[in-house]
């Protein structure tokens, strides 16, 4: 191997990788970092480049605990990053959680499994917005108050995503440093509307015919969906200043 085929391999590898499902959670991320370049590589979209001095790579896995495994399996390969970050939007799962809230995963469950640990030594801090604890792992969208207190109940756990359980299962297998990251983009406040099931695809893209489906439909639910994305767009916001110290912190704890 000559000396360009090793600064091309170096030059390819990360120092912090990150699993995100849609390109909305991770998007005031990217606004944040510089020398951005997208690549598709399989079925995955890939953005490499660097938040401050620090080298990223980014895999937008879409949803579900399937395509989350696969995804973190294709960053780690084409990456090598020292760290794996999963981060995207959750639900709350009790009402001490409100949107833009950030939750930080010190234990993973899923509806049928034994919890698995991550000790990160970090402690709650609720008056800033900050809980630490058990976040719940499922292969469907969580869409009420009441499935939500029922799982809450079922598995003590504090959020509940799609993805979170997969990544980590991975980093465990492949001994890779983890971290789970999550905004509250649904509290206990109210219902999801029923059209979020059918709007986005498991890749995270848009149904457009579905969002025409449910205006023609439902004329109103245009109300519910401009909602959805405000709240979306400000946990993106939240999510992007914690992402930021926390890739800091990360790398730092790895020179």
């Amino acid at each position: 191997m000559n000396s360009n085929d090793v600064a091309a391999i170096d030059a390819a590898r990360a120092d912090v990788g990150i699993v995100c499902s849609l390109p909305i959670e991770i998007a005031e991320f990217l606004g944040r970092c510089k020398r951005l370049k997208t690549y598709s590589g399989g079925q995955f979209k890939f953005v490499g480049g660097l938040c401050g001095d620090i080298r990223i790579a980014i895999v937008e896995a879409g949803m579900g605990p399937a395509r989350a495994t696969r995804a973190t399996h294709a960053l780690l390969d084409a990456h090598q990053p020292r760290w794996i970050v999963s981060t995207g939007f959750a639900g709350a799962l009790n009402t001490d959680l409100k949107r833009g809230h950030i939750v930080v995963a010190n234990e993973i469950v899923g509806l049928n499994s034994e919890p698995l640990q991550i000790d990160l030594g970090m402690a709650s801090d609720p008056a800033s917005g900050l809980h630490v604890g058990r976040t719940l792992t499922v292969d469907k969208m969580i869409r009420t108050i009441e499935e939500k207190r029922a799982l809450a109940e079922q598995t003590g756990a504090i959020a509940v995503d799609m993805e979170t359980l997969a990544v980590a299962t991975v980093c465990r297998q492949t001994k890779t440093r983890f971290m789970a990251v999550r905004a509250i983009s649904d509290d206990l406040s109210t219902d999801l509307s029923p059209e979020i099931l059918s709007l986005v695809g498991d890749t995270g893209a848009i149904r457009f015919g579905a969002v025409i489906g449910s205006l023609w439909k439902r004329p109103s639910s245009i109300k519910d969906m401009w909602r959805m994305r405000e709240h979306a767009m400000d946990a993106s916001e939240k999510l992007a200043s914690f992402l930021v110290g926390t890739v800091t912190q990360l790398h730092s704890a790895t020179i």
